[in-house]
């Protein structure tokens, strides 16, 4: 394989699960299938209230440079989030409103971005959700070769073409495409004993009690006092 490449065809997990993934949230995701997938708090939400889920389509960029988020918006198709590293850090803005207007127009749910945007109200009007490391004016450049569609790291985590990006206001979980289909089994068990759970805590019982913690805090030295 030559090192830079842009790859074509992915293979994607199914729209159904990919969608149900992203309606239980991120957190809860991230609690189901073992927290992990988290790629940490240093990607953050640019708008409110948005909740998504979709196929990673990756790009790995030279830091400053914006070429092959160009050239990655014709690999995206409807229901694909795109996701961006870079070979190093990078505080540039790297995506604005402009491409945000060509991935909208092929259906592309979102971005998330190890590096900065621009055009943030632009972005947020439209109703384009990204999860940006910055906010910059910074601008870049179209001279440095990378690569479309190839396993990209994000907060050490690695991303494969094909992932499932679920992301809202909690931040960004990866779930691996192989294993989306046991992910939503074990989402769906948690959101059904969270459901059960919040029905006893509004009955009126106490955490401390429901999960069996007053002995441990016991065992571990704490003492009531009246």
């Amino acid at each position: 394989m030559n090192k830079h490449v842009i790859i074509r065809n992915i293979e994607r997990a199914e729209s159904s699960i990919i969608d149900r993934l992203g309606a239980a949230g991120a957190a809860t995701v991230h609690e189901a299938i073992g927290r992990v997938g988290y790629v940490g708090p240093h990607l953050k939400p640019i708008q409110a209230d948005t909740k998504i889920a979709g196929s990673a389509v990756t790009v790995l960029s030279h830091p400053g440079d914006n070429i092959m988020i160009h050239a990655a918006v014709e690999m995206c198709q409807p229901g694909d989030v795109l996701v961006v590293a870079n070979t190093a850090p990078s505080t540039h803005g790297m995506f604005g409103d402009l491409f945000a207007t060509s991935l909208m127009a092929r259906g592309v749910r979102g971005l998330v971005i190890d590096a900065g945007v621009r055009d943030t109200a632009d972005l947020r009007s439209m109703g384009f959700p990204v999860w940006s490391q910055h906010v910059s004016c910074q601008g870049t450049v179209k001279n440095t070769p990378g690569s479309v569609n190839v396993p990209v790291v994000l907060g050490g985590v690695t991303v494969q073409p094909g992932d499932v990006v679920c992301a809202d206001d909690d931040g960004v979980v990866i779930v691996a495409r192989v294993n989306a289909a046991w992910a939503l089994e074990r989402t769906d068990a948690r959101l059904a004993k969270e459901e059960q759970m919040r029905a006893t805590l509004a009955s009126g019982a106490l955490g401390v009690d429901v999960y069996a913690l007053r002995q441990r805090l016991i065992d571990m030295g704490v003492e009531y006092i009246d």
